[in-house]
Parts: structure tokens; C-alpha cells; sequence
């Protein structure tokens, strides 16, 4: 990408109260993922290096911020996978130097990227898959067995003091209650303390879960005292 456009972006979200915690923010959802999830809701934005379907640049995306100071906090890279791209630091830099704080949602596939970026950031949304196993993270991503690499931004965070917190989207056809209970005891020991669960909606292709079966993690008494008792923050997203 050159200097004028260091990311592609996929689509934008003017305006979002959900997407950074307490903050007006805008969301950017960038190009690519390495990942193919079953339950993804963005399936447009997986193709690395495709040709987005948007009018948005860079370019356009600092025009529009620069007009909206007085009205916004702060500007989300979202995906597809933001730490696909190399040019995601520069974007950073240069939406701090318009005076916006930066969150990040990631599934933490490139620690390397990650460890760049993360003190840059000052807020950032972690997507764990599944247990940390490298037979159900397959399953959960499509594709993608590395652990260490999960376990190694988990570190990254931890250790760079910038406020993060890790979520899990709870689809009923790849995880369990068990799983949760598994991720959740893996997250308390390295010291995770913000932990969030997320009701899975069906996607487009998905005709046969219902809303029953979305509720039945979430909705599970044992399960919910277990986590509210083992993490300082914990909430049901639905």
C-alpha cells in the first residue's frame, strides 16, 4: 500500500457505542483473514487482498474523522483480521496524530504484529475460538491450529499494561459447556480478568440452530456463578 492508503479497508461504521468500551467510536473493518470461522458474520471481508466492494480509503476515512473531532472518541480496526496488513502501524500513528484514541479487535494471529502495535493501542477486544487445543481451534477457525501463537499475544497483552479483554462467541455447533469452563480456567491462570461471552446468532448459511440451542451456554446458572466468581469483570453479551 502506498503512504496515502497504508490499509485496505472493507467497510466502515460511522458510528458505533458498542465497539470500544464507554467510547463514541468509528469502526473500521479491514481487508483479509487468514481464518474461515464458521459463525463469521463479515464473510465479504475474509479474501485477503480482494478489491473491496466500498467507496473508503484511507484517504476518505481520515477526511471523514477529521470533520467529526467534536462528535467521536476514538476509531476501532476491526475485520476480517487487522494484523493481516502491514501498514496497520502506520494507520495507527496517524489516527492518534488526528487526536483519537485506537481499539483493536483481534484474534491475536500475529504476536509479532501484535507486539509492534500493542502500546500503541489503548484498548484492545481478544477473540478466543475455543480451548486452547490445537484439534478445537482447528475446528473453530477452519483452519488454524497454532496455539502458541494465541497463548504468546495472550502474554503480549498481559505484559504490556494496555486494557484489553477477552471474549468468546458461543456457538452452540462447535463449542460446549465444557469448552467454556476449559478456556475460562486457562484464561484465569495466565491472569486474564476481563471476560466476556457472546450469544452466537445464526449465520446466513446456518438453517438449523435455533435460538434455543444459541441459549443454552449462555443461559447455563453453574456456568455463569463459575465464571462471575473467577474473573473481576464478567458479562453475557447478547
Amino acid at each position: 500500500m502506498d503512504s496515502f492508503n497504508p490499509i485496505i479497508i472493507g467497510d466502515v461504521e460511522p458510528f458505533s457505542i458498542v465497539d470500544f468500551p464507554n467510547k463514541i467510536a468509528t469502526v473500521v473493518f479491514m481487508q483479509g483473514c487468514p481464518w474461515r470461522c464458521p459463525f463469521c458474520y463479515n464473510f465479504s471481508l475474509q479474501k485477503i487482498g480482494a478489491k473491496p466492494e466500498t467507496e473508503w480509503t484511507f484517504e476518505t476515512l481520515k477526511c471523514f474523522l477529521q470533520k467529526r473531532k467534536k462528535m467521536l472518541d476514538a476509531v476501532v480496526f476491526s475485520g476480517g483480521e487487522p494484523l493481516v496488513q502491514e501498514g496497520l502501524e502506520q494507520a495507527i500513528d496517524e489516527v492518534k496524530n488526528l487526536g483519537f484514541e485506537v481499539g483493536l479487535h483481534t484474534g491475536g494471529f500475529n504476536p509479532i504484529m501484535l507486539e509492534r502495535i500493542v502500546k500503541k493501542v489503548d484498548w484492545i477486544g481478544l477473540d478466543i475460538k475455543a480451548p486452547f487445543l490445537a484439534e478445537k481451534y482447528k475446528i473453530a477457525t477452519g483452519c488454524f491450529d497454532n496455539i502458541e501463537n494465541i497463548i504468546t499475544s495472550l502474554e503480549t497483552l498481559l505484559a504490556s499494561g494496555t486494557n484489553f479483554e477477552c471474549r468468546t462467541t458461543c456457538d452452540p455447533r462447535i463449542l460446549n459447556i465444557n469448552d467454556i469452563y476449559e478456556i475460562a480456567m486457562t484464561l484465569k491462570k495466565i491472569g486474564v480478568r476481563e471476560y466476556y461471552l457472546q450469544k452466537y446468532r445464526p449465520v446466513e448459511s446456518d438453517t438449523t440452530t435455533t435460538d434455543e440451542m444459541c441459549e443454552s451456554i449462555i443461559s447455563d446458572k453453574n456456568l455463569l456463578d463459575f465464571l462471575k466468581n473467577n474473573f473481576k469483570v464478567f458479562e453475557v453479551r447478547k
